[in-house]
């Protein structure tokens, strides 16, 4: 009974040291069972030494034998386990924080693309365009939307070809093509001075026509036009320019858009000026993407009713002549900016703007010599009778 304590106590204190095997082989010499595990253990010494230089003989002792002991006493557990959850933790910190990383860098790409998204749609230009599916009704309010805003814009808006009959309008109106109408307007005082009928002017020697009409450019097929529709207009209508469309469009140098001028500006009968600065505009505000003048006049003139037409010309023209130029508009200074889907086309600052707007918008002279009062009332200065010949448009 009194080596069995004896026993015990060794057996506490041999893995408290673990340093000197000398202690735990008395004390496992008294009891036959112990001393097969105390042989092994000597045995196994040696051949580590032997073998390797006493690294491989705490490896291979810490796993095999030293396993049961280490579960029963927490003291041994800590020094084999503190190695082990190093080695693991070290690896198991990194592997979260490179993970952590890579969740970072694309949560910042998204908040940058957050950032492009939100800038892109705090652009004028975003909340301008409409959108990609819309229909015809939402087209139809915002055509005519447009329209009500230009009239406010321009409520003196009128045909720009000085005339005081529909014979000096039908050939003023021959004679604006690839120019300016204020350059048109500057001419045909002489032309109509000495020519003041279609008889007149069928008569006329084509030199002397020519030589008026040089300003204007493209003279002589110009001379040919008017001397043409001056005959036809003499020896078919009795010297009277016809009141219907087609009549007019049978006239040698008259086409629809001529047509269309005389109708709604002479006759007070609606239709649609299809012109270079008309199709312009109605393209780059999405009302069509025809490109065919009749084409354009069919699709626009299905948006607006028929007594409307006329007027609707008058706005479209006087607004792209004075804002929405051909080659460099002038949104910044674009009161339907908010409705216009080309917004960002053109100058976007207003200063600059501003330096673009042509005629009576830019503070200059309009292009009539003798514009209608409502015009002059409205601010606007008539053009002067002769000046150099001004750029296109």
């Amino acid at each position: 009974m009194k080596k069995a304590p004896e026993k015990a106590a060794p057996a506490k204190k041999a893995p408290a040291k673990k340093t000197a095997p000398t202690e735990a082989d008395p004390a496992k010499a008294d009891s036959p069972k112990e001393t097969p595990a105390a042989k092994k253990a000597p045995a196994k010494t040696p051949a580590a030494k032997k073998t390797t230089p006493a690294k491989k003989a705490p490896a291979k002792k810490t796993p095999a034998k030293k396993a049961v002991p280490t579960e029963a006493d927490p003291a041994k557990k800590t020094p084999a386990a503190k190695k082990t959850a190093s080695a693991k933790t070290a690896p198991a910190k990194t592997a979260p924080a490179k993970t952590t990383h890579a969740k970072k860098a694309p949560a910042k790409k998204a908040a940058v693309s957050k950032k492009d998204a939100t800038q892109a749609a705090a652009s004028p230009r975003t909340p301008a365009a409409p959108p990609r599916d819309e229909s015809h009704t939402a087209l139809v309010r915002r055509a005519r939307r447009i329209d009500r805003e230009l009239a406010e814009v321009y409520p003196y808006a009128h045909p720009e070809l000085d005339f005081e009959n529909p014979f000096q309008l039908v050939v003023a109106t021959v004679l604006s093509a690839q120019t300016t109408d204020l350059r048109v307007n500057q001419t045909t005082p002489a032309l109509f001075a000495a020519y003041p009928t279609p008889e007149d002017l069928a008569a006329a020697v084509p030199e002397e026509v020519e030589e008026i009409l040089r300003p204007t450019g493209f003279f002589r097929a110009k001379t040919r036009s008017v001397m043409g529709l001056s005959k036809a207009l003499a020896e078919e209508f009795g010297g009277e320019v016809p009141g219907r469309l087609e009549d007019l469009v049978k006239l040698p140098g008259v086409g629809r858009k001529t047509a269309f001028v005389v109708l709604g500006n002479a006759f007070g009968r609606p239709g649609i000026t299809v012109d270079t600065h008309f199709q312009r505009l109605v393209r780059r505000w999405k009302w069509t993407a025809e490109t065919e003048p009749d084409k354009i006049e069919a699709a626009v003139g299905a948006l607006f009713p028929a007594r409307d037409w006329t007027m609707l010309s008058h706005h479209v023209i006087f607004h792209g002549r004075r804002i929405c130029h051909a080659r460099k508009p002038a949104c910044g200074a674009c009161p339907i900016a908010p409705l216009c889907p080309a917004y960002g086309e053109g100058e976007t600052d207003p200063e600059k703007a501003k330096k673009l707007l042509k005629y009576e918008k830019g503070g200059f002279p309009g292009q009539r010599l003798n514009p209608p009062q409502s015009y002059l009332d409205a601010g606007g200065r008539p053009a002067p009778p002769a000046s150099p010949a001004p750029a296109a448009g």
